[in-house]
């Protein structure tokens, strides 16, 4: 037995099976910082922090002629979402049944992916995270009359003055996402425009970003650190009632700050 405790639920394996289906579906589908980002992990629930090779002097010597310093280290947070399903409802598998209510399994994987996604693009003070956007000393690029081929030139420029190279992403938010999936300038589609002649990374729904972040995918800007991976545990059961949950423990450091630029809807 481990924390998540799964062999004391009262669910089937085959139910345990389309469960875990259900949830990696969503969270591959809602998830965008982990495309983008260096991906450090998983470690376990063992590890508790990450070191960032800093040290903090301590005001006061211990004792004349020695100087001392702690160790600055950033911390994982550790995230946890229920998931309260119906037990009659995942018998049903048993009988040959392949489609059970795991409307709440979706409900929760949605929740835990917009938590690491916001914590990843605008930050998470109170776990110590600082996040992209705020950390980033571009002006945010105001993108005029929907005008996005444009606003993407000037937001790559901006990262090639400040030294930044390529490959570049962009991240979307979803009404923008679908506006340059949809939309075409003179016949041609807007999306396809930008990923063809102006980016050369990927091109990602990010329910997390307002407007859009063009950043750089070369590496080391960014780092997700992963101590348990996002996994479905059980909590208690009752009647006819079992309550689950989906939890991860991570942190996310931004290396470099200039690697991204906001570009909002003006």
């Amino acid at each position: 037995m481990d924390l998540l405790k799964r062999d004391l639920a009262p669910i089937l394996p085959e139910a345990w099976k389309l469960i875990d289906a259900e949830a990696t579906r969503v969270l591959r589908l809602n998830l965008a910082g982990r495309k983008l980002v260096d991906f450090r992990g998983p470690h376990g629930w063992t590890l508790g922090a990450v070191n960032t090779g800093r040290l903090h002097l301590l005001p006061q010597q211990p004792i004349e002629g020695v100087s001392a310093g702690l160790r600055v280290v950033q911390p994982l947070v550790e995230v946890r979402t229920p998931i309260l399903l119906d037990t009659l409802e995942l018998d049903i598998v048993a009988r040959g049944a392949d489609d059970p209510d795991l409307t709440n399994v979706v409900q929760a994987a949605e929740r835990i992916a917009r938590v690491e996604d916001h914590a990843i693009f605008n930050g998470y003070p109170e776990a110590s995270i600082a996040g992209i956007l705020p950390s980033s000393p571009h002006t945010a690029i105001t993108v005029g009359g929907g005008r996005w081929p444009e606003a993407v030139v000037r937001a790559k420029e901006t990262l090639r003055a400040a030294g930044v190279g390529g490959p570049y992403a962009l991240a979307l938010a979803p009404d923008v996402y679908d506006e340059l999936s949809t939309a075409s300038e003179d016949g041609y589609p807007i999306r396809k425009h930008i990923e063809q002649q102006i980016i050369d990374g990927p091109f990602v729904w990010a329910p997390a970003v307002k407007g859009a972040v063009l950043l750089s995918t070369r590496g080391n800007d960014f780092e997700l650190t992963v101590g348990q991976d996002l996994s479905i545990g059980y909590a208690f059961f009752e009647r006819s009632r079992v309550e689950l949950y989906l939890t991860e423990s991570f942190t996310f450091r931004v290396l470099e700050p200039a690697a991204a630029v906001h570009l909002v809807q003006g």
